[in-house]
């Protein structure tokens, strides 16, 4: 099996955990908080996330996390974040687990981060072949914490 094939495959694997971690929540009723502050945070998350979509236009959306065509997207969510459609969802979910404080809770959140986590750095592989501007891009960028990580 190729490298490329490998990481394709490990994309795909890395979509259905986090797609399971966001079943399994749902499925246990810890997605959506009750709290009206944190209910406001999963607004913003979900507002970041169509700000984000927008900003990306209308590339098609890739399961193997290969790149699409056209230059490389900094403006808009993506000055802050390399990935600001899977950090929306990451806080999304974790305002979630948080608001329940249940085992099974924190566990689907940290399945959820898994499998986006995964899918960064396997992106960014795909990125860094893609676009030469992109390692410059990734040194004044965060991955999915702006400031942070």
């Amino acid at each position: 099996m190729t490298q490329p094939t490998r990481f394709k495959l490990f994309s795909i694997l890395a979509y259905f955990l986090a797609v399971a971690g966001l079943i399994w929540l749902l499925m246990n009723k810890c997605l959506i908080s009750a709290n009206p502050i944190r209910i406001a945070v999963q607004v913003l998350c979900a507002a970041l996330m169509v700000w984000a979509r927008i900003t990306f236009g209308l590339r098609s959306f890739h399961a193997t996390a290969n790149t699409t065509k056209g230059e490389l997207v900094t403006n808009g969510p993506y000055r802050w974040w390399r990935h600001p459609i899977y950090a929306s969802v990451t806080y999304f979910v974790w305002v979630g687990a948080v608001s329940f404080l249940l085992p099974v809770a924190f566990a689907a959140a940290a399945l959820v981060t898994a499998g986006l986590v995964a899918r960064m750095l396997t992106e960014e592989k795909f990125l860094k072949t893609a676009y030469h501007e992109y390692e410059g891009y990734m040194k004044r960028t965060f991955r999915l914490v702006p400031f942070v990580f």
